[in-house]
């Protein structure tokens, strides 16, 4: 299956038998190892592997690497072919990451490091690392540098590995330090966020610095770190954090069937991601999720590129990503699949819906950051208050700090709900649905129910100001949410989305 050969700029390398090792539905390669002399007076040391994968490889590929005692740093570049591809087919991508001499086992604890396609090369040493890599000892054992061949060519995947062991005395690490649970806000308030955003710590461009200033900028005061499958900008948040920015921790899981935004996690938290959808393992992280504090948020579920659209299912989760940076046709699919799962929670009478989030997903210019934003009602700028907040639905979502929403929902004896909650009257109350609207100029609002869009304003003046108000009773909406849209230049689909609002359900449940 794999053609490997080893060269080195001192001694030979020697590769033994190839083991498949098949774990469910998902397959991984383990190459032969990678030997090193120990030190012996030398200062450093480099073997070169080289080797082909063919079309339809295993997920994941581990080059095993013998590390002696006394290494102060590994540091592993990787190269590999992309010849042309006809039309329509797929060619090279190969990811990278390391795992140390405690094991590559899921969910285990020898991940020291992934970085993906977005680095040619990364080092790990106590006292530094490549961002995207933990720092730490290299302790002696076998590590496994893994390779990830997300998609390969027809004509099979050339790769070239260089690993350089240096020796020498380790530096001294440096305890981490994460940002406080806790900014002062505004107390019992409504919160701007947004919990999607990559730092140079996994694909993106921007410092966490950089993406504070944004943030900032923005007017949000929350965001949430989830770097692609990796923790380790974890400990470089506490400087961005401050009285006017939350800062909560997580990752985004990258899978090859869908990614999940684990929500403020505790600080250090790793999740795994090297499994499918068929292999049903996913339960498994999503409670280590919750476990750790965070919550589950399967992001961008529509989104087409590979291994972006999410086929987990729903059941695990604790909100939902339906607008992703920039409005697109993904985010109406997304908008629709979720109204439905809202409309099979009221048939089946049950309790329990997933509310909806709207993030950025900023990598770079021009992304922009706090576009969306998801906007939730808190008692507190805390971790806990704000996920409470996200996990009840009681937040909105807008396209930036412009455009405010308040919708309400009031029967005729002085009852009245919020987003998120519920208005309990009989059914055939009438209530009154009324939606203010600020920064939303010549936008439409619709009123959309389990019926359908029962309700659509008139365009809201220049000034972007408005109110809407809509009578209706239980028995003819079981819930109402409000939908702010820009217009639209032809045609009968709706405009992009300026805001939308999580329902308010109505009746006695």
């Amino acid at each position: 299956m794999c053609e490997d050969n080893h060269g080195a700029h001192g001694d030979t390398g020697s590769v033994g038998r190839r083991a498949l090792f098949v774990t469910g539905a998902a397959a991984a390669l383990t190459l032969g190892s990678v030997s090193f002399a120990a030190a012996a007076g030398r200062d450093q040391e480099t073997r070169t592997v080289r080797g082909t994968l063919p079309p339809g490889s295993p997920d994941f590929v581990y080059v095993p690497v013998e590390v002696p005692s006394g290494v102060r740093e590994i540091k592993v570049a990787y190269t590999y072919d992309r010849p042309a591809v006809p039309a329509g087919t797929t060619g090279n991508a190969l990811d990278i990451g390391v795992f140390d001499e405690r094991g590559t086992d899921l969910g285990g604890r020898g991940f020291r490091g992934w970085s993906g396609g977005a680095r040619t090369e990364f080092f790990v040493r106590a006292d530094d690392a490549t961002p995207g890599y933990l720092p730490g000892p290299v302790r002696e054992g076998t590590w496994h540098i893994a390779l990830g061949p997300y998609t390969v060519a027809p004509q099979g995947l050339s790769y070239e590995l260089t690993i350089t062991l240096t020796y020498g005395e380790p530096g001294e690490a440096a305890e981490p330090v994460y940002p406080p649970e806790r900014a002062e806000g505004r107390g019992r308030a409504w919160y701007r966020g947004d919990c999607h955003l990559h730092s140079w710590y996994s694909d993106g461009r921007r410092t966490p610095a950089e993406i504070g200033a944004l943030a900032r900028a923005a007017g949000l005061d929350f965001i949430n770190s989830s770097e692609h499958n990796t923790h380790s900008a974890h400990a470089h948040w506490a400087d961005v954090a401050g009285d006017d920015l939350l800062v909560l921790l997580g990752e985004e899981v990258t899978t090859r069937n869908g990614h999940v935004v684990a929500l403020g996690t505790d600080p250090g938290t790793f999740i795994d991601w090297r499994y499918r959808a068929r292999d049903n393992r996913f339960g498994r992280f999503a409670r280590q999720i919750r476990r750790a504090g965070g919550l589950v948020v399967p992001a961008h579920p529509h989104a087409t590129c590979v291994g972006c659209n999410w086929k987990f299912g729903f059941g695990e989760a604790d909100a939902v990503e339906v607008w992703n940076g920039s409005y697109s046709p993904e985010d109406e699919v997304a908008l629709a699949d979720w109204d439905s799962m809202l409309v099979a929670s009221v048939r089946s009478q049950s309790r329990s819906w997933i509310p909806a989030m709207g993030n950025s997903d900023a990598h770079r210019d021009p992304d922009a950051v706090g576009h969306p934003q998801t906007v939730v009602l808190a008692d507190a700028l805390t971790r806990e208050a704000i996920q409470e907040g996200i996990r009840a639905g009681r937040s909105y979502v807008a396209e930036s700090r412009n455009v405010s929403l308040s919708f309400t929902a009031s029967g005729g004896r002085g009852e009245h709900a919020g987003i998120g909650q519920r208005l309990p009257v009989d059914r055939d109350t009438p209530v009154t649905v009324r939606l203010e609207v600020t920064g939303a100029p010549r936008c439409t609002v619709r009123f959309v129910t389990d019926q359908g869009v029962l309700h659509t304003s008139a365009p809201l003046p220049v000034s972007g100001s408005g109110v809407v108000e809509w009578r209706t009773t239980p028995s003819y909406a079981a819930y109402v949410r409000a939908e702010v849209r820009h217009e639209t230049a032809v045609g009968p689909l709706p405009g992009a989305l300026a805001a939308f609002t999580n329902p308010v359900f109505l009746g006695r449940g």
